[in-house]
């Protein structure tokens, strides 16, 4: 099956040598799981460079009787043991403080889907600070800012009017865990699958600011590099000039050449 591993980001194929899997019947009496049992899957990354496992473990219902797990149910729990979380690895040039933000988000998804959202609107907001130089005390004045900037043509180029759109929104999402609402019983929840959108927007951003813009400066080094690697060339294959002969002298009794 095709399959990509979470610690190096490389698609692979797996194949039987590669993964292990198994279940552990659940034989306690009278717990409330019901007919159920621990699942668990190995899988190996067939990248050189990487060999990392990847662990997961599901309980599920089963057959009762049989031990069999019955896929028709959803899992009623699920663990990541290895890699913890699902953040992807980013390059060194995305500023530290940004990466342990979104990192964080990835981390605890599941167990606070509020606080993963705020790390998440934290993490934009970092982006618009270090990315476009825009600081205001609010994230909303902020994208007011950029959005003012981006209309003018003075925002950076990989800024566009969706990926404001997208950063506003999170902003009002994760305003649900940076701030109390007025009504303190009037809860507003936020959903695992919601806050992962938050996070993938935030690696969308990623990509399309500091990753394309580190492409693009490479590119162009490039191009500088082979035109005076070039330039350098031209200069060490210039022909030299022949040494010129003497002057002939105007005086009829010189000596001539012997």
């Amino acid at each position: 099956m095709n399959w990509t591993c979470p610690h190096c980001q490389r698609p692979q194929t797996l194949t039987d040598p590669q993964e292990q899997f198994g279940k552990i019947r659940i034989d306690i009496e009278r717990h409330r799981q019901g007919s159920a049992a621990l699942t668990y899957r190995i899988r190996g990354c067939a990248n050189d460079d990487c060999r990392m496992l990847t662990i997961t473990a599901e309980l599920r219902k089963t057959f009762d009787g049989t031990g069999n797990v019955n896929n028709n149910y959803a899992p009623l729990k699920v663990w990541t043991l290895q890699p913890q979380g699902t953040s992807k690895v980013q390059p060194d040039y995305i500023p530290k403080a940004l990466v342990e933000d979104y990192t964080e988000a990835c981390l605890i998804r599941d167990l606070s889907p509020k606080a993963s959202a705020t790390l998440a609107r934290r993490c934009l907001q970092g982006m618009i600070r270090d990315f476009c130089g825009i600081s205001k005390n609010r994230l909303v004045d902020e994208i007011s800012a950029l959005r003012t900037a981006v209309d003018a043509q003075t925002a950076p180029r990989d800024v566009s009017p969706d990926s404001l759109d997208a950063i506003d929104a999170v902003r009002k999402v994760g305003n649900i865990g940076a701030h109390m609402e007025s009504d303190i019983n009037n809860i507003v929840p936020v959903e695992p699958v919601e806050a992962q959108l938050l996070i993938e927007l935030v690696e969308s951003l990623f990509d399309e600011w500091y990753v394309a813009r580190h492409k693009r400066q490479q590119r162009f080094a490039a191009v500088a590099k082979l035109a005076e690697s070039k330039k350098a060339t031209k200069v060490s294959t210039k022909p030299t000039a022949p040494p010129s002969a003497p002057p002939l002298s105007s005086d009829p009794d010189a000596p001539g050449p012997a």
